[in-house]
C-alpha cells in the first residue's frame, strides 16, 4: 500500500469501519484509546493528509497557553484578539497547565475544527504536531519552550540581545556585583537571557560569579525568595537583573524585607515591560518584549498558513530594546558617595 491509501483501506487494515477512522479523524471521542491509537499509526504510516479543499474549518482561533497568568496573558491575548478581528474569527481559550497539551486536547481541537492554532510558552509532542497535520490544521508556537525545530512555525523575540543589554545598562552605571534571578533552565528564553547577561559580564572582563545567580520561575514568589538569598549573602549583589517583570517585582518585596533601597541601595531591571512596570515605585527599568505585537504576527502567520500561503521564513524574532526609568542608578560607595 503507498501513500495514497484511502480512508476505506487504512480501516480494512486497522481491522475497524470507515466511520469509525472518520471518527479518529474528526476528533470523536466514542473511539477506543487503543483503536485510536492504532488507526493514529496506520495514518501516520501511510502519510495520510486531509486535502485542503476537504475541509470546512470553524471560524475560530484556539490560543494555548501553557499557564494563564493575568498581566502577561492580557498582553499576548490583546494581540490576538487585534489580529482575529480583522478575519471575523473568535478565540477559544485554554490552559495545559504547565506541560505541553496532551491527546485530550487534541481530540477536542479536531472535533472544533480550528482555522488554526497558536500555542503559547508550549511544546507540541511531535506526535501530536503530525495529528494536527493529517488534519490540515497549521498551528504556530509564539515564544517556545523548548526548540520547536526548523519545520514548526514560531515567533519570538531577541531575548539574548535583551539580556545582554540589561547586564551592560548596570555595568555601564558602574555595578560590577551583578546578580541574576533567571528564569527555568528548561525554557529557551529564560536560558537566552541568562546567556545574554553572563555575554555582557564577559565582555566587560568580569568574571562570571555562580553565587550571584538563581534559577526561578518567572513569579512573584521566586523573585522575592531568591532575592533574599541575593541581598543576605555577606557581599550582596548591587543590581540585579531579574528574568522577568513578575520576578523583579518580587525582588522589590525583598529589598523592602532588608531595609534597601531602590535605586539608591540596590538597582533592579527586569524583563517583559508590562504595564505595571510602569505603575510601581519607583517605575521599572526594564526590557521590553513586544508581546502584543509577537501574538498579532503569531496569529497572521497562522492563518496566511490557513490560506494555503507559504511564508517567506517559518521562524521570526521581533526585536527587544531596554526602557530606561527610576529603578536603576550609580552604585554608592562605602562612604555613602554615588561612585561609576
Amino acid at each position: 500500500m503507498n501513500r495514497a491509501a484511502t480512508l476505506a483501506e487504512i480501516a480494512q487494515e486497522a481491522g475497524v469501519s470507515a466511520p469509525t477512522v472518520s471518527k479518529v479523524l474528526n476528533g470523536r471521542a466514542d473511539v477506543a484509546p487503543a483503536t485510536r491509537e492504532r488507526v493514529e499509526e496506520l495514518l501516520r504510516r501511510h502519510g495520510y493528509r486531509r486535502r485542503r479543499g476537504n475541509r470546512r474549518a470553524s471560524p475560530l482561533l484556539e490560543l494555548v497557553f501553557h499557564e494563564l497568568e493575568s498581566a502577561w496573558a492580557v498582553e499576548v491575548i490583546r494581540g490576538v484578539e487585534n489580529a482575529v478581528r480583522e478575519e471575523g474569527l473568535s478565540i477559544v481559550l485554554s490552559e495545559s497547565a504547565g506541560h505541553g497539551p496532551g491527546q485530550s486536547w487534541v481530540d477536542g481541537v479536531l472535533a472544533r475544527r480550528p482555522t488554526g492554532v497558536v500555542l503559547v510558552l508550549s511544546d507540541l509532542d511531535r506526535s501530536l504536531r503530525e495529528q494536527l497535520a493529517r488534519r490540515d490544521i497549521p498551528f504556530v508556537v509564539m515564544d517556545p519552550a523548548g526548540d520547536p525545530g526548523q519545520e514548526v512555525p514560531a515567533v519570538g523575540t531577541t531575548n539574548w540581545d535583551g539580556g545582554l543589554a540589561a547586564t551592560r545598562h548596570l555595568l555601564d552605571l558602574g555595578h560590577r556585583r551583578i546578580g541574576l534571578i533567571g528564569g527555568p533552565a528548561r525554557m529557551m528564553c529564560s536560558r537566552a537571557r541568562a546567556d545574554g547577561y553572563r555575554a555582557a559580564l564577559d565582555m566587560a572582563g568580569i568574571p562570571y560569579d555562580p553565587e550571584l545567580v538563581r534559577e526561578g520561575d518567572f513569579h512573584h514568589e521566586s523573585g522575592r525568595r531568591l532575592g533574599l538569598e541575593l541581598l543576605r549573602l555577606p557581599q550582596r549583589p548591587t543590581a540585579v537583573f531579574a528574568g522577568n517583570d513578575l520576578q523583579a517585582l518580587g525582588l522589590y518585596e525583598a529589598a523592602r524585607e532588608v531595609g534597601l533601597r531602590i535605586p539608591e541601595d540596590l538597582s533592579v531591571v527586569g524583563f517583559d515591560d508590562l504595564p505595571l512596570a510602569r505603575w510601581v515605585g519607583p517605575p521599572l527599568t526594564t526590557v521590553r518584549q513586544p508581546l502584543t505585537e509577537m501574538a498579532e504576527t503569531a496569529t497572521r502567520l497562522v492563518i496566511d498558513l490557513a490560506r494555503g500561503e507559504r511564508p517567506g521564513t517559518l521562524r521570526v524574532d521581533l526585536a527587544t530594546s531596554l526602557v530606561e526609568r527610576s529603578s536603576t542608578a550609580p552604585p554608592r560607595t562605602a562612604d555613602g558617595a554615588v561612585g561609576r
